[in-house]
């Protein structure tokens, strides 16, 4: 088996270009990861009366798993790796700055476009051969809630010539009138003046709380952060995150939990930006050890097809939950998958339910990755309709159909 997987694993090694950072490629490779592993932990399901799935999570039962969620949160990674890689992209670009963007919005707008509209298609198929509505309503909430990163990233992508000019300038600095603009929301909402701000307040810590990690990344590839500023970054972000818990008494899972009124995501709050600038920290102390340690082909094969399917296993990975889950519901209460997440037991079922998840994922990559690359001369009509799809299905998932 060793043989089998060292001859493709050398090939990749070898057609690997010298200057590959494979560093950047290895950090972006984990975080990806901890994407679908933090979904499928720390998100369940239940089962009603008419045998319908809805949404629950071990966190509502278990405050102690709450430092799972400091571990597979790792979008500060993710933001700081895509302003790193950012950097690059955007010196090795010739031309204007808008076609520049245009081709990194189209390469992240295929996939999502393919997964809303084959979503579109799957749920009146879906609701015809007995699916309850309500569990569809559950599975669409599911794919679409992960698509919200895509937006952001989106955003935060078109404001790379700033980031680069403010990172040239300010170094890792730049990112500090970010961590503040959130501190100062943060403090309108929890504050003793709370009752009198209004809701749509903490919206505005929607662009600067995920632009933080991304500047971060920006200065590391304009070469304006190094060790000591690393050290920094890990050290102070770690004072600050520890202060916000035991001081401030901020919520303690990085996900939202069900119940709960407030929440460090959505949008993030203080305490993502305290344990971005954390994790930020360690990665960039970390580079060299990372970089050496994947020279080893056998190592480094599965990041190059992890940051290959990047995209695939953002879109798909809740559908690949589904896959498993949905007809489990006919089958009633099954442990780890349809039961409630409300027992020590269920989280060590659930783990062992992570390979069919992983496989199922797999699979329905197989077919999928094909949105990731170019659609050659696929006609306006087509794309057309995939749009109206993608809308309607994503209409109907935010409860607005």
């Amino acid at each position: 088996m060793k043989a089998l997987m060292r001859a493709p694993a050398a090939k990749i090694d070898a057609q690997t270009p010298a200057h590959r950072d494979r560093a950047i490629d290895g950090l972006r490779a984990l975080a990806l990861l901890a994407v679908p592993t933090g979904h499928w932990m720390l998100g369940g399901f239940t089962l009603d009366s008419g045998g319908a799935l809805h949404n629950a999570s071990p966190l509502a039962s278990f405050g102690f798993f709450a430092p799972v969620s400091w571990v597979l949160q790792m979008l500060g990674i993710f933001f700081l790796v895509g302003g790193y890689a950012s950097v690059l992209s955007y010196r090795r670009h010739q031309g204007p700055a808008g076609a520049w963007l245009r081709g990194r919005i189209v390469r992240l707008g295929r996939p999502v476009l393919g997964v809303t509209a084959v979503w579109a298609v799957l749920l009146p198929v879906l609701y015809a051969v007995g699916v309850p509505g309500t569990t569809l309503r559950t599975g669409s909430t599911l794919v679409i809630q992960p698509l919200w990163f895509v937006g952001v990233y989106v955003a935060v992508t078109a404001l790379t010539p700033y980031c680069v000019r403010a990172g040239r300038k300010m170094g890792a600095w730049a990112a500090a009138p970010l961590l503040g603009s959130v501190a100062v929301v943060d403090f309108l909402r929890y504050g003793p003046y709370a009752e009198a701000m209004p809701s749509w307040l903490s919206v505005l810590n929607l662009l600067p709380g995920w632009l933080f990690a991304y500047q971060l990344g920006v200065s590391w590839g304009e070469k304006r952060i190094g060790g000591r500023g690393g050290a920094l970054l890990l050290i102070g972000g770690a004072v600050l995150f520890a202060a916000l818990l035991v001081v401030f008494h901020y919520p303690a899972s990085m996900v939202g939990v069900p119940g709960e009124s407030r929440t460090n995501s959505h949008p993030p709050s203080l305490l993502v930006l305290a344990l971005a600038a954390a994790q930020s920290g360690a990665a960039i102390l970390l580079r060299e050890r990372i970089g050496r340690l994947l020279r080893r082909p056998v190592l480094w094969a599965p990041v190059v097809v992890i940051n290959l399917s990047a995209m695939t296993i953002l879109c798909w990975h809740q559908t690949a939950m589904l896959a498993a889950a949905v007809p489990g519901s006919f089958l009633g209460t099954v442990p780890g998958l349809t039961g409630a997440p409300d027992s020590l037991g269920w989280v060590l079922v659930r783990v062992a339910w992570l390979p069919v998840f992983a496989g199922l994922l797999i699979l329905i990559g197989r077919y999928a990755r094909r949105f990731e690359t170019p659609w050659g001369k696929t006609t306006r009509a087509r794309r057309a309709v995939a749009g109206v799809l993608a809308a309607g299905f994503t209409a109907f998932a935010l409860g607005l159909a």
